[in-house]
């Protein structure tokens, strides 16, 4: 069965963020068990995980002799097995895969710029003074995206991983309204975040900060 490693907590701003969610979501897709691995800090510095994924990073699997890191390498794994977010046409699944790389590549760097912004060095002046640019640079790749799904569902003629993948880096943005002041965006947003397969994927990410919550809430105070 492959193992998947997650956060065990972190700060409510990143919960339903965290890039296993990607991971937990394909799975869910596929509809292919699997098992969670939770760790902390000392873990992700310790030699063991470094050679799982040199970063530190989550998410991570390893399954009969595979490791592998990055979400979107995994994801793209787990949809190069299964036609559920992968198309069997050659040429479907092509697209399928630009879309999962314009989400990383095209989207994700200025999005993430902005989010960076706003929850890091909201209080630095020289944020503020970075910020109408950044937020320009992510209102322009939304209208195109926007102006690209027209009236469509999806990016393409059916929910595939690069639905999967740009939905994820949508969500990033949910402190701000960009998404939802763009019509099509937000309703495409929302379709794809009403599968059940992400609704599942999103519970089982956010277990186990409610979990660590609560067993903290639980400890004695301290004299």
């Amino acid at each position: 069965m492959m193992t998947l490693t997650a956060f065990r907590w972190v700060p409510p701003f990143a919960q339903g963020l965290v890039r296993d969610l990607r991971a937990r979501w394909a799975l869910e897709e596929a509809g292919i068990a699997y098992r969670e691995r939770l760790i902390g800090p000392a873990d992700q510095a310790s030699p063991a995980y470094r050679a799982l994924q040199p970063f530190g990073q989550v998410p991570a699997i390893e399954e009969d002799g595979l490791q592998l890191f990055e979400s979107g390498a995994i994801v793209l794994e787990i949809a190069g097995r299964s036609e559920a977010l992968m198309p069997r046409d050659a040429r479907q699944g092509a697209r399928a895969r630009a879309w999962v790389l314009a989400a990383l590549n095209t989207l994700e760097p200025p999005i993430q710029h902005l989010a960076g912004l706003d929850l890091f060095h909201a209080d630095q002046p020289w944020a503020a003074a970075a910020r109408p640019t950044a937020e320009q640079a992510v209102r322009k790749r939304l209208d195109e995206l926007q102006e690209w799904l027209g009236g469509r569902d999806y990016l393409e003629d059916r929910f595939t991983a690069g639905d999967l993948m740009m939905t994820s880096v949508l969500r990033i943005l949910r402190h701000t309204t960009l998404v939802s002041d763009r019509p099509a965006l937000a309703a495409y947003q929302a379709r794809c975040e009403a599968r059940a397969a992400f609704r599942k994927a999103l519970a089982d990410q956010l277990r186990p900060f409610r979990e660590y919550e609560a067993s903290r809430a639980a400890r004695p105070a301290q004299a």
